[in-house]
């Protein structure tokens, strides 16, 4: 049994990293989804910031395999040559494994939730981390890592599948959740609510009557299914159509079709936030 930590809204009284072990799994390819939006409408963040010092991301827990984060690496990279990009684990044997991969600008390190680089962070990943904790912890974990970023700093914590073809993710800055983002893989879903198995920790069990979530969902299918005589054009069209559905029945969606043709969206955590709760709008402000 993973064995609660010893606080989980600050430093470890211990002084061993905060946070459980998680269970380790991945695959290669898995975070595509979310590094598309992270170096896509996210990318202004990773531009050197006014002390010109390179940006910072973090990938916190990638698990057994450092795959996850070399690929994070790559795609950090690809749009800010400068960058550091940090793998960051609680086991010690996971972190000798990335050790082994290490690159000019790559580096692994032991720790936790506290974040234990010299710098603040400029994106923190945390993927599939979070699924073991209770949702009463959520608050405080995310105050403690928002407290390691940079200014314009964002920490993206979120749930995929094992091959990554359904993923949603909470955008979290100094100032608390900003977005929710849901990215599906066309011809993996019949439903838009079929990703409800795989929300972050915040929002999973909050996909009942009388919660914004689920209310958010239900709309998006209804959007999708009369958005049914476009799949002949394809599921881009239909997608396209589901959003702007959403977004004319008052639903504060981002982006635009450039997006949505991918198969995400992103909508404000406002228009989906527990209505009770640790994660309540009222105690988050």
């Amino acid at each position: 049994m993973v064995q609660k930590a010893t606080r989980l809204g600050g430093r470890s009284l211990t002084g061993r990293p905060l946070g459980n072990t998680t269970r380790g799994t991945t695959n290669p390819n898995r975070m595509r989804r979310v590094d598309r939006w992270m170096t896509g409408p996210q990318a202004w963040r990773l531009r050197p910031g006014t002390t010109g010092a390179p940006p910072i991301a973090v990938d916190l827990g990638y698990g057994a395999s450092p795959g996850t984060a070399v690929e994070f690496f790559d795609r950090i990279r690809s749009i800010s040559p400068l960058a550091r990009v940090i793998g960051i684990e609680i086991e010690p044997e996971r972190v000798a494994r990335g050790t082994a991969l290490r690159l000019e600008g790559l580096d692994f390190l032991l720790g936790g939730f506290e974040i234990p680089i010299a710098a603040q962070a400029t994106v923190i990943r945390a993927f599939n981390v979070l699924r073991q904790y209770d949702e009463a912890d959520v608050p405080g974990i995310w105050k403690t890592m928002a407290g390691r970023l940079t200014e314009n700093g964002v920490l993206i914590e979120g749930t995929c599948d094992e091959i990554g073809r359904r993923s949603s993710w909470v955008a979290v800055t100094k100032d608390g959740p900003q977005t929710l983002s849901i990215s599906l893989r066309f011809g993996a879903f019949a439903r838009p609510s079929d990703v409800a198995e795989r929300l972050p920790k915040a929002l999973i069990h909050r996909n009942v009557d009388g919660e914004r979530i689920h209310d958010f969902l239900a709309a998006a299918d209804a959007a999708w299914l009369s958005a049914a005589p476009l799949a002949s054009f394809g599921n881009k069209q239909r997608f396209v159509a589901m959003c702007r559905t959403l977004r004319e029945s008052g639903w504060p969606i981002c982006d635009s079709a450039a997006r949505w043709r991918l198969g995400e969206l992103t909508v404000k955590w406002a228009a989906v936030a527990p209505r009770t709760g640790a994660l309540a709008l009222a105690e988050l402000n």
